[in-house]
């Protein structure tokens, strides 16, 4: 089984903000496969389904960003979840917009869903793909940009990594090979500029 984390923050206001993607992303799997992301379980919004013939887990924490680490610990817990069944998405300010980059293990990048996560579990050795959202322009507040909205001129971009980021966890899910998508699509991330 593996659990496929989304990160964001709950609220309308929220949406589709910069900070969500990891929402998003989940929102396309849960609409490609036909998983209802409706029950609440381990202080996330869930859905459970199938990825090809693998069970998933479709989890959207509601802890807020920076407290993500909270509910993927008690699903880790409570599954006996390995590192290897964890694929956490998550948006990242260091890569152009619509970039993807996906890694088996490493540090947060600053990115402090990752960091709670990790500081949770004890360990980074699950698979992360994250979603580049532009880095923060001169003179704004980080917590400004990551909290913003995608501008007409990004938007396309962005629909392009988000679709990009769930065909790579769907690659994942369905061959067990976190290599293939790395292959796939790390390359192609690096070259949106």
């Amino acid at each position: 089984m593996y659990i496929i984390v989304g990160l964001g923050n709950p609220g309308k206001q929220y949406e589709n903000t910069r900070h969500n993607v990891g929402f998003n992303v989940i929102d396309i799997l849960a609409k490609e496969y036909d998983i209802s992301v409706t029950k609440i379980k381990h202080k996330a919004l869930i859905g459970e389904g199938r990825i090809g013939s693998e069970k998933v887990l479709l989890v959207k924490p509601q802890t807020y960003m920076n407290l993500s680490g909270d509910s993927v610990r008690e699903f880790v817990n409570f599954y006996k979840l390995s590192p290897e069944e964890i694929i956490v998405v998550c948006d990242d300010i260091n890569l152009p917009v619509g970039g993807i980059r996906i890694r088996k293990k490493g540090s947060d990048g600053g990115q402090k869903g990752l960091r709670s996560i990790i500081g949770q579990l004890g360990y980074d050795n699950f698979t992360r793909v994250r979603v580049g959202v532009g880095e923060k322009p001169a003179g704004w507040d980080l917590a400004k940009h990551v909290l913003s909205k995608f501008t007409d001129d990004e938007k396309d971009d962005i629909i392009s990594g988000i679709t990009d980021a769930a065909e790579a966890v769907s690659i994942i899910v369905k061959t067990g090979d976190v290599d293939k998508a790395m292959n796939k699509f790390n390359k192609k991330g690096q070259g949106k500029q």
